[in-house]
């Protein structure tokens, strides 16, 4: 059987931890940030883990993860 290929956009959207967690980024940080709260700046720095649920849709477009 050949090798299931990976969704190169989810490859670089998402990193799957030893656990088998899917870190993503936080969203609303790119631009127009004069208009948001520096509480939510601050917040949305960095990855975070991602739902359960959502981590389902993911991890089926990286087969190998």
């Amino acid at each position: 059987m050949p090798k299931m290929k990976t969704k190169s956009s989810a490859k670089k959207r998402f990193r799957v931890t030893g656990t088998g967690k899917v870190l993503m980024n936080h969203a609303y940080k790119r631009h127009m940030l004069r208009r948001r709260p520096q509480k939510m700046k601050r917040s949305a720095r960095g990855t975070r883990v991602m739902s359960q649920p959502d981590q389902r849709i993911v991890l089926k477009f990286m087969p190998y993860a």
